[in-house]
């Protein structure tokens, strides 16, 4: 296939994933404003289960297949990647029902040390009910992993970005629909509600399961002509196949896992900790949902927004370095690292300060909400490192790195988890977590700097120029939420909260790429794509 196809691919995939999140991020407004706190707490204990078991039942299985098949379809062996295919139906098929037996009969054991061993605003029953209710979409997605794996393995991104956006848009109808029927019409119980919400992942399953059926056999005609042409001189077992397969998959699956973990950490620790802290298990209901449902979700929009751009200089990456283009690669590394921190920070550093009235103006006032993701804003930064270092890490063949920077980050948030929150309430676990991935981050860009010799000084001096930047941001930030406060409280409606959020970005953006522009960063970092950046250098 020719470059501009695999770029076009490449871009397809791109947009598709990036469609399929932005609408992760959307659907969440109108589910807070239909169950609130509680709801978005029960609805986080089922989910956080589901991400791990789902991760741990797919094994890496899409990345990995691709890159099998690919390998193998490069050297004209098609037969191989048919013979990967036709038994990994038969294996994701039945990870898929062992993953949704084991989490499905655990569920009643897992619900007591999820909530600390005590009842609160959610019983034991109720936690129990929701994860049964979302544990059925483990029967659907390992297959619907495997497929487009197989697909992107031929080059060919279209199924999985179509599949991605339907699955995604059939879940949050069905979740919306089925919250609304059972909240509004029927007059029905919180519980019932929030387990049709987690089911709603298994309906969405189905949606993109049937697309990926009929690309398939729209498809298939072309595929069995490519088989025949096949010299079928490679005789492989189902055991070296397989082997071959995990060893592609294993470093995928820690890295897919990575935020999952750590919300399972908090799953089990959380509500304890809080309890013998002092605080009631209502409050660290609230809490757990504040963080790990709605503060999560908010916090993504600046890491999917950051880590596109970043994430969109990966493959020349990988490719100066196996062509040992040793200084174009110290470029490219450069330039992608400080696009990262260009766009993370002063996003993340926003939101920490629009905390309060960022919470009202997306959910409603709330006054815990605020001052957590106050707190968890932050968070973003080390996590968005993480997510782009470990993908460079990937494109040179060193992932193994990943695992261990990530192994090392959560013995940081297992140690720290409990001591902190005991010590500082719920904004301990979010500090946990940060140490966690910074540590993480740490291993990453060591290892990088190890197999690529490169040298950090250029972000390290443009990295100074942003703090600066950065600085005057925040003055001007806090100027304008102090003269707003006067007259157009947040705390009294959404309005206002948007109206004070709207007003105190465009000020710090404002400021941020002025100076940007001014001191000629943002021609540096995107004048190559964007030539109205670009401004004479002064003598």
């Amino acid at each position: 296939m020719s470059t501009s196809n695999i770029l076009r691919g490449t871009l397809i995939l791109t947009v598709g994933t990036m469609l399929s999140r932005i609408l992760g991020l959307v659907y969440i407004f109108p589910f807070h404003a239909m169950v609130g706190d509680d709801g978005g707490a029960l609805y986080s204990y089922a989910y956080v289960l589901y991400s791990v078991f789902l991760s741990i039942a797919t094994l890496g299985v899409p990345l990995a297949v691709s890159k099998f098949v690919a390998k193998y379809n490069a050297l004209g062996e098609y037969s191989v990647g048919r013979k990967l295919f036709r038994s990994g139906i038969m294996v994701m098929s039945l990870t898929g029902v062992v993953s949704f037996l084991t989490l499905f009969l655990l569920a009643p054991y897992l619900t007591p040390i999820i909530l600390g061993g005590e009842e609160g605003v959610h019983t034991f029953d109720d936690v129990t009910f929701v994860v049964r209710m979302v544990s059925v979409a483990l029967l659907v997605v390992p297959i619907m992993s495997l497929i487009r794996g197989f697909f992107q393995g031929y080059e060919s991104m279209g199924p999985t970005a179509v599949s991605q956006v339907v699955e995604q848009l059939v879940r949050i109808v069905f979740l919306l629909g089925s919250l609304y029927v059972v909240l509004e019409v029927l007059n029905g119980d919180m519980t019932v509600a929030i387990g049709f919400a987690t089911f709603a992942a298994f309906i969405g399953a189905i949606g993109g399961l049937a697309i990926l059926v009929w690309y398939w056999f729209s498809r298939k005609k072309n595929l069995d002509s490519m088989l025949e042409k096949d010299p079928d001189t490679v005789d492989i077992s189902y055991k070296d196949m397989y082997k071959e397969l995990i060893s592609y998959a294993m470093p995928f699956v820690f890295v897919g896992l990575a935020m999952p973990l750590y919300q399972l950490i908090d799953t089990f620790s959380f509500n304890k900790a809080m309890v013998w802290a002092g605080y009631t298990a209502k409050y660290a209901d609230t809490a757990f949902g504040i963080i790990n449902n709605y503060g999560q979700k908010l916090i993504m929009i600046p890491i999917t927004l950051a880590t596109a751009f970043a994430l969109s200089l990966l493959p020349a990456i990988t490719k100066s370095f196996y062509n040992n283009q040793h200084h174009e690669l110290q470029k490219q590394l450069s330039k992608t690292l400080q696009i990262l921190l260009y766009l993370t920070v002063p996003a993340c550093i926003g939101l920490s300060l629009l905390g309060g009235p960022a919470y009202a103006a997306f959910f409603s006032y709330s006054e815990l909400g605020g001052y957590l993701l106050t707190w968890y804003a932050p968070t973003a930064i080390p996590l968005a490192l993480f997510t782009v270092t470990a993908s460079v890490l990937q494109g040179i063949n060193k992932q193994n790195y990943t695992v261990i920077g990530l192994a090392g980050g959560m013995v940081f948030k297992l140690v720290l988890n409990y001591p902190l929150i005991l010590l500082m309430g719920p904004e301990g676990s979010i500090v946990a977590t940060a140490v966690g991935y910074t540590a993480s981050v740490a291993v990453n860009l060591w290892a990088i700097k190890k197999f690529t010799e490169f040298d950090y000084a250029m972000v390290l001096r443009r990295g100074l120029l942003m703090t600066i930047f950065n600085v005057i941001m925040i003055v001007a930030v806090l100027v304008s939420l102090r003269l707003l406060g006067g007259f157009v409280p947040y705390s009294e409606g959404r309005l206002e909260a948007i109206i004070v959020v709207g007003v105190s970005a465009i000020v710090g953006a404002g400021i941020y790429f002025f100076l940007s522009y001014r001191s000629n960063l943002l021609m540096y970092l995107f004048g190559n794509r964007f030539s109205f950046l670009n401004r004479k250098e002064r003598g």
